[in-house]
C-alpha cells in the first residue's frame, strides 16, 4: 500500500500524518517539500504521525532523515509519533530512536514542542 499522507499546522508545528507504507516513492519528495515550505513560513518543530504506518523502507528512512537534516539545520526539531510495535522495532535496530525524539502519542508530542 502506498504512503499517502495529510498536513497541517497548529501552534506552530507541522504535523505529518501518514497512512500506508513509508517507501521513499513520490511521496517521499513531497514530504520534504512540506517541510520546507513549513520553514518558511516559520515552522519550528514537525511532528511526523506514524500512527497508520505499517511498513518502512530504507529509502523511508531516507526521507526521515533529510526531514530532520533540514529541520536541525534551521534550530528546529523532528518528533516521531505513534510508531507501531514493527515500527518502533525498526527504529531501535537502526538506533534511530537515539535520533529521534518518539513519544506514544501525538497529544505527548504536541506537549513536548511547547
Amino acid at each position: 500500500m502506498k504512503a499517502s499522507f495529510e498536513s497541517y499546522t497548529a501552534d506552530k508545528n507541522l504535523i505529518l500524518k501518514i497512512k500506508g507504507d513509508l517507501i521513499g516513492d513520490e511521496s517521499g519528495p513531497r514530504l520534504v517539500e512540506l517541510v520546507s515550505d513549513g520553514l518558511q513560513e516559520g515552522i519550528q518543530t514537525c511532528i511526523v504521525d506514524l500512527s497508520q504506518v505499517r511498513y518502512i523502507s530504507s529509502s523511508g528512512i531516507g526521507v526521515l532523515i533529510t526531514i530532520l537534516t533540514k529541520m536541525r539545520n534551521t534550530g528546529g526539531e523532528v518528533y516521531l509519533s505513534s510508531p507501531s510495535e514493527h515500527v518502533k522495532k525498526l527504529l531501535i535496530i537502526t538506533k534511530l530512536n537515539n535520533i529521534f525524539h518518539v513519544f506514544d502519542s501525538l497529544e505527548e508530542a504536541i506537549n513536548q514542542s511547547k
